[in-house]
């Protein structure tokens, strides 16, 4: 199945819901009125497309009516440009440390599913014929251990992993080590879900990433948020109070298929400027794929 293909099924709900109040907006008023305006703009939000992107959106559909008239209403194809625009700005490949080992922190609230995205991160590298190492650093639930070390087997993908309650910020001191002795090319850390409200659990994630920079400076290359994408909104707080804590490189939206709140990931990138690095769309090893924001927006606005 082609990406194309994935990002519309993952994304047929936020969609489907979508064209379709365009698709009655726009037929219902032949004129732009401000009736009109209210009523696209209450769509977008409903999508939660942000205030910005909204306004944004609200603001070229305005102008192409002033400019062309009745045919410059083209809701579709100007959101779709929009969008595009917006979420092209951010640079959303991997980074690769010239230097040899990149080391890549993933960052989020509990449930997000950050242990798998690691797995299927570790995949898709491996796939491109990347040597990868994944470092255990959740030892607060003896499940994500576990967890870690069954994916592992499973891609083959070697696992460094510290006994249950162990010091994380230990834990990744020593994946480094580990990474570096092998020659690896990426180390994954699957931190420890925790709440952006909670002071005591980002210091100890700030912490972990000082343990890593003395042990290889510039480490963690990317500092990844793995953000639920049903939560919609809500991430948006989330991506902002993490992004003061340890400064982010990127998203990864998991949780995107079966959820019509899709439109959060237009509104994160377009408040933070953060790039969307990846997009899960399913439950298989290769259902994380890159992101990539014509595809994405087309997929969105399809009519």
């Amino acid at each position: 199945m082609g990406l194309f293909q994935k990002f519309k099924e993952g994304l047929q709900k936020t969609q489907a819901k979508l064209t379709h109040e365009l698709k009655r907006i726009v037929t219902l008023s032949p004129k732009l009125t401000r009736e009109t305006m209210e009523e696209l703009e209450a769509a977008l939000l409903a999508a939660d497309l942000g205030t910005a992107m909204t306004q944004q959106i609200l603001s070229a559909v305005r102008q192409a009516y002033e400019s062309q008239g009745r045919a410059g209403l083209e809701i579709f194809d100007i959101a779709r440009r929009e969008v595009e625009k917006s979420l092209s700005a951010a640079e959303p490949s991997l980074y690769s440390h010239p230097g040899g080992l990149t080391v890549v922190s993933l960052v989020g609230v509990n449930g997000t599913g950050k242990t798998t995205t690691a797995a299927k991160l570790a995949h898709l590298l491996q796939a491109r014929g990347t040597s990868v190492l994944l470092a255990a650093a959740d030892t607060f639930r003896a499940a994500a251990i576990e967890q870690i070390k069954l994916w592992g087997q499973r891609l083959n993908v070697q696992v460094v992993a510290g006994a249950y309650g162990a010091d994380p910020a230990a834990v990744a001191h020593d994946a480094v080590v580990a990474a570096q002795a092998r020659g690896a090319q990426y180390l994954l850390v699957d931190t420890a879900g925790r709440l952006h409200t909670k002071h005591n659990l980002m210091q100890e994630l700030q912490k972990l990433h000082r343990v890593m920079d003395k042990k290889l400076p510039g480490a963690p290359h990317e500092i990844l948020l793995v953000l639920d994408g049903s939560t919609g909104m809500n991430a948006l707080n989330q991506a902002r109070e993490f992004h003061k804590a340890v400064k982010l490189t990127g998203l990864v939206i998991t949780k995107l298929d079966g959820t019509s709140k899709g439109g959060m990931v237009v509104a994160i990138q377009k408040e933070l400027g953060l790039p969307i690095k990846f997009i899960g769309l399913g439950e298989q090893p290769d259902d994380l794929q890159p992101f990539d924001a014509k595809q994405f927006a087309e997929a969105l606005f399809a009519e």
